[in-house]
């Protein structure tokens, strides 16, 4: 089943038009993917990202900081953080060298919590399966490809 039929539009201005839908449209198909295996553990994912973001960082961050590694750039962060924090997945704290600032950690819950999630990396591999690796590894390369003039 190609972009045609899954969107029932039959012709494109050119191949990059093309591309672009088929790009926005597997994004999504994508994420709802994605969702549906997380819903199981009451988390978004934006949530799962920043929860991903804190552990992999092994120290305090602020939302500034997350928010710049995060996928999604258009998330409200400080809110994100704010439903985690009410989850006891993470916690806040004064940052120790300027008490204006506020910095985030994942808490043992949240640890706890992705360890669960990472239990279902196979799971969530296996939305790509219809790819090889070697396919898997030449659409990664033309993505990188895509934002090169960023």
């Amino acid at each position: 089943m190609g972009i045609e039929k899954d969107i029932q539009q039959q012709t494109f201005r050119n191949e990059y038009q093309k591309a672009a839908v088929n790009l926005i449209f597997s994004a999504g198909w994508l994420n709802e993917r994605i969702k549906a295996i997380l819903d199981a553990e009451d988390i978004t994912p934006q949530q799962y990202n920043i929860l991903r973001i804190l552990r992999g960082s092994k120290m305090p961050m602020s939302t500034l900081q997350i928010r710049e590694r995060m996928l999604d750039k258009m998330s409200d962060t400080s809110r994100i953080v704010e439903r985690l924090q009410k989850k006891g997945v993470v916690e806040k704290k004064v940052c120790p060298a300027d008490k204006r600032l506020v910095d985030i950690v994942i808490s043992k819950k949240g640890l706890s919590l992705l360890e669960k999630l990472d239990r279902k990396n196979a799971e969530l591999d296996n939305i790509l399966q219809s790819l090889s690796p070697e396919e898997a590894k030449a659409l990664n390369s033309l993505l990188d490809k895509m934002r090169e003039r960023e």
